[in-house]
């Protein structure tokens, strides 16, 4: 069963103006949540060193391309599951609906005003920065690989590049919605199609 969801959007006027200004200055330096940054960026970077360097710590191909694989997993699983949702207010996730058919969802928190400093600008900007770098560098790695002909490393690259890229497009597709009206079809199977983006609200992280 659907259900609507009702936002009461008043606001309570406060007069407190240093308050304000308090608030406004904790949400521009103010880490919320360390633990969640530092392992946003911990599995990326070490799967970049790692990949950069493995050669100076084990002669063993499998051995690295495992271990690059198990940290780019962790931190697929980690930014989509938890570090999305902590630092900046975003959520995506597919679904199965009643008919059987596989959709996914995009969803944005949006603020209330009983739930102060919920993200701070911090924790925004090392969240993006990260998000849109590793991919970068990892499409680098793609093409020194192609030239220099390091071919049995292009698996590994590519599977970095799929991704780091598949949550930069599901958290942009959080932050900027969708166009009403136009479906867009499903990576999960042919003739399925992407929901636009949810406006359902998920509880206070």
């Amino acid at each position: 069963m659907k259900q609507a969801l009702i936002v009461d959007d008043t606001e309570d006027v406060s007069l407190d103006f240093g308050a304000e200004e308090e608030e406004r200055a904790l949400r521009k330096t103010n880490i919320r949540h360390p633990l969640a940054a530092f392992f946003h960026l911990f599995f990326r970077i070490s799967a970049i060193v790692t990949y950069l360097f493995c050669d100076w710590f084990s002669t063993s191909f499998v051995g690295c391309f495992v271990t690059i694989i198990v940290l780019l997993s962790c931190d697929f699983w980690s930014v989509k599951n938890v570090t999305g949702r902590l630092l900046v207010g975003l959520r995506w996730f597919n679904q199965i609906d009643e008919d059987g058919r596989s959709q996914w969802v995009f969803e944005a928190k949006k603020p209330s005003p009983h739930s102060r400093l919920s993200t701070t600008e911090v924790e925004a900007r090392i969240f993006w920065l990260a998000l849109v770098l590793c991919p970068l560098i990892w499409t680098l790695f793609f093409f020194n690989t192609l030239f220099s002909l390091k071919l049995k490393w292009l698996a590994l690259v590519i599977a970095g590049i799929i991704l780091q890229a598949a949550n930069l497009y599901g958290f942009v597709r959080c932050k900027v919605g969708g166009q009403p009206g136009i479906p867009t079809p499903a990576a999960s199977s042919p003739g399925q199609q992407f929901p636009q983006r949810s406006d359902i609200i998920f509880g206070e992280l």
